[in-house]
């Protein structure tokens, strides 16, 4: 017996613990592809793979837009490889630092002051004297880390 090579959607559903209307969003947004076959099978085994790309990448905060971009660099129709993942986590360390640097500094400032200027905490005045970080822009900037 020869192995299947197309799946449809509710095989693909249960063998990457992605819902069935999860599958149907990805591929609306351009991530995965489909197709019809006479026995009604709409994905190629590569798609496993891809779901599985894209379930890590939006764990660690990876926007489906950058999932996308980095998904139409790869062949299509072909698993991608060890070689097609280190090219994409390479591509997103970057940002995935800055996100870590920024949760860090969250984190740690979080129960001292939400660094605006905004509220009637006591240490804002002594922190943000005249409302001084004004001047620098909008939103929390003692809480934003510069990239």
């Amino acid at each position: 017996m020869a192995p299947v090579t197309e799946l449809t959607v509710g095989q693909v559903a249960a063998r990457s613990g992605v819902a069935v209307s999860a599958l149907h969003f990805y591929e609306a947004r351009g991530l995965i592809r489909s197709h019809r076959t006479s026995g009604n099978q709409r994905y190629g085994r590569d798609v496993l793979r891809r779901v599985a790309i894209i379930k890590v990448a939006q764990e660690v905060g990876i926007s489906l837009a950058e999932i996308g971009y980095a998904l139409q660099s790869l062949p299509e129709g072909r698993t991608p490889t060890r070689d097609d993942w280190n090219l994409l986590s390479t591509a997103w360390r970057d940002g995935l630092d800055q996100k870590i640097a920024q949760l860090k500094k969250l984190r740690d400032g979080l129960t001292d002051c939400i660094g605006c200027g905004c509220m009637s905490i006591d240490k804002c005045p002594l922190r943000n004297r005249g409302d001084r970080l004004a001047r620098e822009g909008t939103g929390a900037r003692r809480l934003l880390v510069e990239s």
